[in-house]
């Protein structure tokens, strides 16, 4: 076994204040160049870079082993740190080099798959098989680096808040609520399952009732649902509850953390209080319930306006109880052809949207794609509602309400996109309060709960549980950054009566309550405290502080879109007789 040079120094924090001192540093070979009678390399480790230089002044076989070198090479090196002559201004170490006096090879590396550099745009399938190469990049090791002292700055602040930190169980009883639940045969009780935790919601309730009062948990959470950009089967929550508060206390705990983390992670100071939207305005003026307020585009309605329109998708929307709205693109008009409209339109279909209709506001006149059923007052009607201009373009939609506010909705940020309107740099954080209790299932008709069955109603909605339980407005909360939802909570239910009637608007029966939820509701038999809280999505929120956009950039050892790790080929098949262990045939 080689020596071990017992480390001084990390690479990338060599600066010109360690000239002439000894230093010992140990990393990964990136690059090697040989000019004869000097051999350069530059090491790495999770640090930075920095240069090492060999010369003949050394011992020959330290001489012949730095000429033997090649990337990934692991190495220890010993020597004295110089000023360059050939300053690099690109490189934080730029200023100096490290001139070797001692050289230990620790193991050798054959060619790696992938380039170990932060612009190798190499095939994402192949980063995640080999990601203990790709998380040698120092941007990859800056984003872990980042995300630990977002960590950090959690555990931090709400320890000093009277916060706990308490685990719960990863092995809990399938309670199918939304998502799909990932199952765990147990072995000692033959035909029973557990079920891995969609998030801590009832065992943090319970702790509420145990007396804890403020309880906190980096938590892991399992969901078995298809992926996007920001979703993983497994993902990180910063769960939180507190007893014997309001939406304000939540609310006001939260922004105080948030305002923590821009300051010490980002040196960002953000205002506080963040502004509240409810729910009904998000949707009317964005299209959303986790709005972008970074540009304009509100939606507009066009229900009075076209009323009277003889104009068939306009009238049928409104007849089946619909919506005609709209959205206008400053300066858009000659920014958008026919074409590149046609293209927006496509898009809108995996909304629901059947087409969108345009209106350019020219000198002079207007030009519609409904020219033939509007004249030019009734379109200048129709501009007028959002004071267009001369150069504007006017996007609509009419069809159910859902369909509207989601089209436009992706209209609105897509177009922003598209013009260079997202900045990364500015931090728009706002709440969305008073959401719907209920939403109804797209599949049965039937209500269900938007958040979960445990959220608190608006004390003055109580009484429409039993008669209007659509109308009903949840003590529920969204925070936003830049049109992404970063995390949610709510005041619960904590009287056993309210919780039954929550129950009851639901349909499910005594028993279906008790065989889900019977532990949390036997609990609150003994006494609970009004309680609350709220969880953050940790991989969201780095990901958006580090302006990466897909989280797989801020988790060390991601699922790719099959939900399958390449590194470790999970899922995989197991022998037959583990099933036959857990008494599983498969089919």
């Amino acid at each position: 076994m080689a020596e071990l040079l017992k480390r001084t120094h990390m690479c990338g924090t060599l600066t010109a204040a360690n000239v002439d001192e000894e230093v010992v540093l140990n990393g990964w070979v990136a690059k090697q160049r040989s000019l004869g009678g000097l051999i350069f390399a530059d090491l790495r480790d999770k640090t930075g870079i920095v240069q090492i230089t060999f010369d003949d002044t050394i011992p020959e076989e330290v001489f012949k082993l730095a000429e033997s070198l090649r990337s990934e090479y692991v190495i220890g090196v010993k020597g004295i740190v110089k000023e360059r002559s050939a300053k690099n201004p690109n490189l934080p170490t730029g200023e100096i080099e490290v001139f070797a006096k001692e050289l230990v090879l620790y193991s050798e590396s054959e060619t790696p798959p992938i380039y170990i550099k932060d612009d190798d745009n190499v095939d994402d399938n192949l980063r995640l098989k080999y990601r203990y190469l790709d998380l040698r990049k120092l941007k990859m090791q800056e984003n872990l680096k980042f995300r630990h002292k977002v960590t950090k700055v959690a555990r931090d602040y709400f320890d000093e808040n009277g916060f706990m930190e308490v685990e719960t169980p990863i092995l809990i009883k399938s309670t199918p609520e939304g998502a799909r639940d990932y199952l765990v045969p147990s072995r000692v009780n033959p035909g029973s399952f557990y079920a891995l935790p969609q998030s801590p919601q009832l065992f943090k309730q319970l702790l509420m009732v145990s007396g804890c009062d403020r309880y906190m948990q980096i938590a892991k959470c399992f969901r078995d649902e298809d992926l996007r950009a920001d979703r993983q089967p497994e993902f990180t929550q910063i769960d939180l509850e507190m007893s014997f508060v309001d939406q304000d206390d939540v609310i006001a705990m939260q922004e105080g953390f948030l305002k923590r983390v821009f300051k010490d992670c980002l040196n960002v100071d953000i205002q506080t209080p963040f502004p509240r939207i409810p729910y009904d305005e998000a949707m009317e003026r964005y299209g959303s319930d986790k709005p972008d307020t970074r540009f304009g585009f509100e939606l507009k309605s066009l229900n009075e306006v076209v009323k009277d329109t003889e104009f068939k998708v306009f009238a049928d929307a409104l007849a089946g109880g619909g919506d005609v709205r709209g959205i206008c693109i400053d300066g858009g008009s000659p920014k958008f052809s026919r074409k590149d409209i046609d293209k927006l339109t496509d898009r809108t279909k995996a909304y629901g949207a059947k087409g969108v209709v345009w209106l350019r506001v020219e000198e002079g006149e207007y030009k519609s794609s409904v020219n033939k059923f509007f004249d030019q007052d009734q379109l200048a009607e129709i501009a007028k509602v959002f004071d267009a201009k001369v150069g504007d373009l006017i996007l609509i939609v009419a069809d159910k309400a859902k369909v509207v506010f989601d089209s436009l909705g992706f209209l609105r940020r897509h177009i922003a996109d598209l013009l260079g309107l997202l900045d990364d740099t500015q931090f728009n954080l706002l709440w969305v309060t008073e959401f719907p209790m209920f939403e109804k299932d797209d599949e049965t008709g039937e209500l269900k709960a938007m958040h979960h069955p445990f959220t608190h109603p608006k004390e003055e909605d109580i009484p429409l549980l039993d008669t209007e339980p659509e109308k009903v407005k949840a003590d529920a909360y969204d925070i936003v950054l830049n049109g992404v939802e970063l995390g949610g909570g709510s005041i619960r239910i904590h009287e056993r009566d309210l919780q039954a009637k929550m129950f009851k608007a639901l349909n499910l029966t005594e028993e279906e309550c008790q065989e889900k939820f019977g532990f949390l509701l036997d609990a609150f038999k003994y006494g609970a405290p009004p309680h609350g809280g709220l969880a953050y999505g940790l991989d969201r929120l780095v990901m958006l502080l580090c302006g990466q956009h897909s989280i797989r950039e801020i988790i060390a050892f991601p699922k790719n879109q099959n939900a399958q790790c390449m590194v470790c080929e999970a899922p995989g098949t197991v022998e037959d007789d583990q099933l036959e262990e857990l008494g599983i045939a498969l089919r």
